[in-house]
């Protein structure tokens, strides 16, 4: 695997026996597991050599520039981006010969848990360096074999689609009269998906039996969790470049069905409306979808978290529509502002021990991110009053940094309080929440005083966005 690229390249594979590891898809014994693949190297036609696709130096540097620009946390081997290239270059040869002869084994992936909305936790897995890069050179080859296969009403994970569009979408069939909802949730769609029937699509398509094959010892790596083995006999893991595409040529399916049936719907990832004229019409086809997924797909539907009902206050990709006159209109949900309010807390906590540069750097990162994201939506009036919240909340900060007497007296003089008042402010005991809404603070710490020290409004970046 040569890397044309002169400086910065790494991943230790870590395959010297530290952590067992069961090879379940090696080359020879996988025909006989799966009865649906019959193409082996032997028999590979010049059409189908899709595996020299991806081991072609300008697609392996393209995935490598990939890999390096996204970033992200070490695997297991503790093997830095920073250090890719120069392990590569060392060591890329050797892998794209164990590649070709279907002895590679990929490392498996460390599992990291991160918080979601109801308080509980999604696992991620996060593969090492070396493993990312060959997963992305299989992506950038596949993925435009699939893209045409995908259908129109798929949004997640694909080229020139996004959130947006399928929000847009959505607007499109309530508009059209298409106002009741089967909102799917498919429990754990990630962690349950059968990997057996996964591989029987993938080589539908896929002729060349040794990319059938990688891809398939990528799903029976295994995860690490806290130093400890464990083998994968289902699921996609969440976090490699490979699943996303993975979880879209396992969901296409659905997406077929649907449009076999004639039904409206709009799929994210592995969230799926389905619009209806109806509600009887909206049940029916609950029922007949379901059958489908649980028996066909081999994937699980959580029927307690599913809705169906009417539109009004349905959430999706944290929207949520409702009715005005004739209008359809969109806002973000209420469930979705109090996350973002819990994410304000976190950066503009009093505690945290960071420096006023770092706050400010992290809260415009997030506010950048959060008002590009819900800007489609109607938020100027939760925008501003979401400013003014956290504009309290930075002057409890400064407040408390303030803590003495002195100190607080000398800094209420510099921002314009006269001498008796700055003094009387000084010497309060009332708590730091309650001083930051008080007339002095907010005189002294106004809205162009925290835009000069460098903070900026949710309001503010959304008119420049919009404008």
């Amino acid at each position: 695997m040569k890397v044309t690229k002169k400086k910065e390249m790494k991943h230790s594979q870590n395959q010297n026996g530290s952590l067992p590891q069961k090879d379940s898809a090696e080359h020879e014994g996988y025909a006989g597991e799966c009865r649906t693949l019959r193409t082996t190297e032997n028999n590979i036609t010049k059409a189908d050599r899709l595996l020299e696709q991806i081991l072609d130096r300008t697609n392996l540097n393209k995935a490598y520039k990939r890999v390096k620009s996204n970033k992200g946390a070490a695997g297991i081997d503790k093997m830095s981006v920073d250090k890719l290239y120069e392990y590569l270059a060392q060591n890329g040869k050797g892998i794209k010969q164990k590649i070709m002869e279907g002895k590679y084994k990929p490392n498996p992936v460390r599992r990291v848990e991160i918080p979601k909305e109801n308080g509980k936790k999604r696992p991620l897995g996060i593969p090492t360096v070396v493993d990312r890069v060959i997963q992305q050179a299989i992506v950038q080859v596949l993925s435009p074999i699939y893209e045409r296969q995908f259908s129109d009403n798929s949004y997640g994970f694909r080229p020139n689609r996004n959130a947006h569009k399928a929000i847009r979408k959505c607007q499109e069939n309530i508009e059209e009269g298409y106002k009741f909802v089967v909102d799917m949730d498919l429990e754990k769609f990630f962690d349950t998906v059968n990997q057996s029937k996964l591989i029987e699509v993938l080589s539908r398509t896929i002729k060349d039996g040794r990319v059938v094959s990688l891809v398939h010892k990528y799903l029976r790596s295994g995860v690490v969790i806290k130093h400890s083995y464990k083998e994968t006999a289902e699921g996609v893991p969440q976090g490699g470049p490979l699943s996303p595409l993975l979880s879209n040529i396992m969901l296409n399916e659905l997406d077929k069905k649907l449009e076999e049936r004639g039904h409206r719907f709009v799929r994210y990832a592995d969230d799926v409306m389905i619009f209806c004229r109806s509600r009887k019409s909206a049940e029916r086809t609950f029922q007949n979808i379901l059958s489908f997924i649980e028996k066909k797909l081999f994937l699980r539907v959580n029927v307690e978290k599913t809705v169906v009902d009417y539109v009004d206050g349905m959430k999706f990709l944290g929207i949520m529509y409702y009715h005005k006159k004739k209008e359809i209109l969109t806002v973000v949900h209420p469930k979705t502002v109090e996350k973002m309010k819990n994410k304000i807390r976190e950066l503009t906590a009093r505690s945290n021990g960071w420096s006023n540069e770092k706050r400010i750097q992290k809260l415009k990162e997030y506010i950048r991110g959060w008002v590009n994201y819900f800007k489609v939506a109607r938020i100027e009036t939760l925008l501003k009053k979401i400013d003014g919240w956290m504009r309290r909340r930075i002057r409890m900060i400064y407040w408390k940094q303030w803590k003495k007497v002195k100190t607080r007296y000398e800094m209420l003089k510099r921002y314009g309080i006269d001498e008796q008042k700055s003094w009387e402010y000084a010497n309060t005991r009332k708590g730091h929440w309650r001083i930051s809404n008080s007339p002095i603070l907010t005189r002294s710490l106004r809205t162009e005083t925290l835009k000069k020290l460098g903070y900026i409004s949710f309001y503010d970046y959304y008119q420049e966005q919009t404008a």
